[in-house]
């Protein structure tokens, strides 16, 4: 009973009404954190009891109580600050507004990060069928976040190198980790779009380098996502989900896997990937022969931007085609991203939502019998 299933998700939902009206009124001061937190609870039990009706094998709390699926996690650590953007960050048909996150000292974790209490509501609903899954982002992403070229300046203020700061990062999520795990978590999934920026035809641009500055950014992320990982207990298993960004339907990077699989695929201490298949942006299934060992593959071919469903021969030939650079009994099947990243969501319907999940179950135990 750990992740990756046969049939999985990534772990965002889209909001309900109810929690996108009670966290307006919140800001409006209309009511309490206490009283946000209530309904919070009552949507995140409602989701759990859908995930379970839907027959899939994981529970999350479809990062309800988030605004973005990353950003509120690394404002949690002390030295992070945020305030509301003027610009937003630059996706491909819109900007994504969501708050400029930046250094404001060092970084560091003191007390238990309020994610802790988030899986803690969620374990309370496992059974013998299911398991409870915690994603957050990854280290490789807090890191991206602090050394972009928006941002260098002001992270210098506080490290003169970014090896200073990769370690204080990964020590903080160490605790993390040692925290949740003492939680009972068993299935800790990372989210990182750092991979996905770095195969950008702009990459170099986006980083403000040149290609020998790109590996030693590759070496960098993959340094920090494993120094977070060392150590950990056999038994815990945690995963990594590549995206391209998604948010409201749309993206951020583009780019095969190629240029990152000899570093991500082959040399990262992961137990499995969920990866972004669905549509040409990622390129072919080839760089999967770089998997290493018996990782897992999970191929997000079923895609939460578009409402249309797919059809269900084009995905099957499409495993089928993966299978020819990593055995089948190694891949898995889950759409490539969550359905809201960010509060505002994807377009689609919580109806479509449900069934390309019923999509994606019905195909996998097709494919492989379980």
């Amino acid at each position: 009973m750990n992740t990756p299933f046969r049939y999985d998700y990534v772990g965002s939902f889209l909001r309900p009404q109810k929690l996108k009206e009670a966290r307006q009124n919140l800001a409006e001061g209309k009511i309490t954190a206490a009283q946000l937190k209530d309904v919070e609870d009552e949507c995140i039990t409602d989701l759990i009891r859908k995930q379970k009706a839907a027959g899939y094998h994981v529970i999350t709390d479809g990062e309800f109580r988030r605004a973005t699926w990353h950003l509120d996690f690394m404002w949690a650590f002390d030295g992070v600050g945020h305030c509301p953007t003027k610009t937003g960050l630059p996706f491909h048909d819109e900007a994504a507004m969501i708050d400029d996150t930046y250094l404001t000292g060092k970084v560091s974790l003191t007390g238990v990060h309020p994610f802790v209490e988030h899986f803690k509501f969620v374990k309370q609903f496992e059974d013998e069928n299911t398991v409870a899954k915690q994603t957050i982002p990854a280290p490789a992403q807090f890191l991206e976040q602090m050394i972009m070229p928006f941002a260098q300046e002001n992270t210098a203020r506080y490290y003169s190198d970014n090896d200073e700061l990769l370690r204080d990062i990964a020590r903080g999520y160490q605790k993390v980790i040692a925290d949740l795990y003492a939680a009972g978590c068993r299935n800790i999934q990372f989210d990182d779009c750092s991979w996905g920026m770095l195969v950008d035809p702009m990459a170099k641009v986006y980083f403000g380098t040149d290609e020998e500055g790109l590996k030693r950014i590759q070496e960098q992320l993959l340094f920090i996502n494993n120094l977070a990982i060392e150590g950990k207990p056999d038994d815990l298993v945690i995963n990594t989900h590549v995206c391209r960004g998604n948010f409201h339907s749309t993206y951020a990077s583009s780019g095969a896997y190629d240029a990152v699989a000899e570093t991500l695929f082959a040399r990262e201490n992961v137990n499995a990937y969920y990866l972004e298949f669905d549509d040409e942006r990622s390129g072919g299934f080839e760089p999967l022969s770089r998997v290493s060992g018996d990782k897992k593959v999970v191929l997000g071919l079923v895609t939460t931007k578009k409402s249309l469903l797919e059809r269900r021969e084009n995905i099957i030939d499409r495993i089928h085609e993966a299978a020819k650079y990593i055995p089948l009994e190694r891949l898995c099947l889950s759409p490539q991203c969550g359905f809201a990243s960010c509060e505002i969501g994807n377009k689609l319907t919580e109806a479509q939502q449900w069934a390309k999940l019923k999509l994606v179950k019905d195909i996998a135990r097709e494919v492989w019998g379980e």
